[in-house]
């Protein structure tokens, strides 16, 4: 948290180093009176609002954001950008904790801002009326249009790629039937009711484009066609490859996806039909492998190396959908790929799998003992058995053996002393036990070699998009996780401390804005870097000499902390000096790269 500190002097300042910069009236002033210090943290406050002024974000907001009669001064372009900065300097949503750091940093933003600053801009009444305009689904889709229109202009970006996907947030709070936050499938926490956030992204710097907050309960499947026509509208671009995940390839996206103008590059799910077709295409793969037909995929390392990381083949085929009595047809092609790294984690899966059943059925027959249950019906103990086959998906790899114990015991009938004349009765007592389990080794190897394939859905031809190409650009499906990564983590969006849906919804997307104040960051800073085949020095800490080629926006932002302002008052309140602690050279050229006047952090001052 930022902070402020003030001292009193009496008498004399002792600041010698900064005595010979004072006219002889000021040496008066420290010599005769009082005087106050204080000092506020800037560090990268002046960087992030530099930033979002170049982005347009206040001007875009103000716009679609309308002031009511008896708002106060301060726009709600500022309040948002003001805000937004705090949040991604301290990682802390929490409207509660806002006020403080305003009060003790309103000399800094007052200049940066040019606006008069008070902490009543920022209580939470005030705050919470602005995530109610941005919930307000119309006010939200005009925002994020005029961004990403001016993002591609004024960054001079060409769009390609776009990236589709869900990510949920689980919420620790009472769950109604109306309400936003609901249980649901969770990527997060199952034990907690979440909500959804779809989104979609552009290629290659990761920056969301769309956005859409939806119940926690809600299908993913259902959430793509909407941002699908929200990017469309925006970006006016046709021939656009969207990328998404397996939930993306159902066959009515697909043809909404050509209908729209565009293309598509997703994993088939192995349901329906593909699950047989999968089979007959991984049989094909093996057999293309050993004949050694198929291609070979390779891609760029660290160290600039050139690695193989896959192999596949391809082969066409038609589509046809129909709604509404209308009905498209189209070729696709089928691009089937064997990732051995892919391959070594389900084989790792799988011997975990084998050794938790093995642990788990031998667990079924335990000794005779106090409180050790025994199965006493063979048809219990092979419904256990496969049960536990099943669960853990291992029905053909592993062989159980067991076996029928029966203990006997002669009693006499009747009570009393026994004698040889005395009528006797034998009773049995029956349990069954495990005494093998065995992995099947023929079979297993046999999977195995199954292991490592998926099949892709594109509509692009060859000569437009090669299968090699076309892998590689999947695999950077990463990059829109990395949106949802930063606001888990940076922007520590869970736990959200607000309760109501529009306050849900409106502090949901408030953070989708943060992550592309830092996503551009990063991207002109790495592009800048690139054009100039060089990089960053000083941005580790552990080798000053090591240049930073592709420095990612936290640790930007990171080399812009330990930056102070000290403001130097009589006790009238009249300021008579402001210093501020001097940019390094890496700060000045980071302030370059991103076209931001280094002004911002010497007006301080001056």
């Amino acid at each position: 948290m930022p902070h402020s500190v003030v001292f009193l002097v009496n008498n004399t300042f002792n600041g010698v180093s900064m005595k010979s910069n004072l006219t002889s009236k000021k040496q008066d002033v420290f010599n005769k009176n009082n005087i106050k210090i204080a000092t506020e943290r800037v560090d990268d406050v002046s960087l992030l609002i530099g930033q979002m002024e170049n982005m347009g974000l206040r001007e875009i907001l103000d716009k679609h954001i309308p002031a009511h009669g008896n708002q106060r001064k301060l726009s709600w372009g500022w309040t948002a950008v003001i805000w937004l900065a705090y949040i991604l300097t301290e990682g802390d949503h929490r409207k509660v904790s806002v006020s403080e750091y305003i009060r003790e940093m309103k000399y800094t933003l007052s200049f940066l801002t040019g606006q008069e600053i008070d902490v009543l801009d920022f209580n939470d009444d005030r705050l919470s009326h602005l995530l109610k305009h941005l919930r307000k689904r119309e006010t939200w889709k005009k925002i994020e249009g005029d961004l990403n229109e001016r993002t591609i202009e004024v960054y001079e970006i060409e769009p390609e790629v776009i990236r589709c996907d869900v990510t949920t947030v689980s919420l620790d709070q009472e769950v109604t039937e109306d309400s936003l936050v609901q249980f649901g499938h969770s990527k997060d926490n199952p034990k907690l009711p979440q909500i959804k956030l779809m989104c979609g992204s552009l290629d290659p710097m990761g920056m969301p484009l769309a956005s859409d907050v939806v119940s926690g309960e809600r299908a993913d499947d259902g959430l793509y066609i909407p941002v699908i026509d929200r990017i469309n509208e925006s970006l006016k671009k046709p021939g656009l490859l969207f990328s998404g995940d397996c939930k993306m390839s159902s066959l009515e996206i697909r043809a909404h996806l050509l209908a729209s103008g565009h293309h598509y590059l997703c994993p088939l799910p192995l349901t329906g039909k593909t699950v047989e077709e999968m089979e007959q295409w991984i049989t094909q793969g093996i057999a293309k492998n050993q004949e050694n037909i198929l291609t070979p995929v390779f891609r760029e390392n660290y160290k600039g190396e050139q690695v193989f990381t896959a192999s596949g083949y391809e082969l066409n085929r038609f589509q046809q959908f129909e709604k509404d009595g209308n009905e498209m047809q189209w070729e696709e092609r089928v691009l089937v790929v064997h990732s051995p790294a892919h391959a070594d984690r389900q084989s790792a899966g799988l011997q975990t799998r084998l050794g938790k059943a093995k642990t788990k059925i031998e667990a079924l027959t335990p000794p005779r003992g106090r409180g050790k249950r025994q199965i006493t019906n063979e048809t219990d103990l092979l419904q256990a058995i496969t049960k536990v086959l099943k669960e853990y998906r291992v029905e053909s790899f592993l062989h159980v053996e067991y076996e029928k114990q029966v203990e006997t015991t002669t009693k006499f009938v009747g009570k009393g002393r026994g004698s040889n004349d005395r009528e006797k009765r034998v009773e049995e007592k029956i349990r069954y036990q495990i005494i093998s389990v065995e992995r099947n080794k023929e079979k297993i190897d046999e999977q195995k070699k199954r292991f490592g394939w998926k099949a892709f859905a594109i509509d692009l031809s060859a000569d437009k998009l090669s299968l090699e190409d076309a892998v590689l650009s999947y695999r950077n499906e990463y990059r829109i996780e990395r949106i949802f990564n930063r606001l888990k983590s940076r922007l520590n969006i869970a736990p959200l401390f607000v309760r109501k849906d529009d306050q849900i919804e409106g502090l949901t997307y408030l953070l989708t804005l943060g992550v592309r104040v830092l996503t551009l960051i990063e991207f002109v800073i790495q592009r800048s870097l690139k054009q100039d085949n060089t990089g960053l020095a000083g941005m580790h800490p552990e080798n000053r000499r090591k240049l930073a080629n592709k420095p990612s926006a936290e640790r930007i932002q990171k080399a812009f902390s330990k930056i102070n302002l000290t403001i130097i008052r009589d006790m009238a309140g009249n300021i008579i000096l402001r210093s501020l602690t001097a940019l390094t050279s890496l700060q000045e050229e980071i302030m370059q790269r991103l076209k931001i006047n280094p002004s911002v952090y010497h007006q301080l001052e001056n």
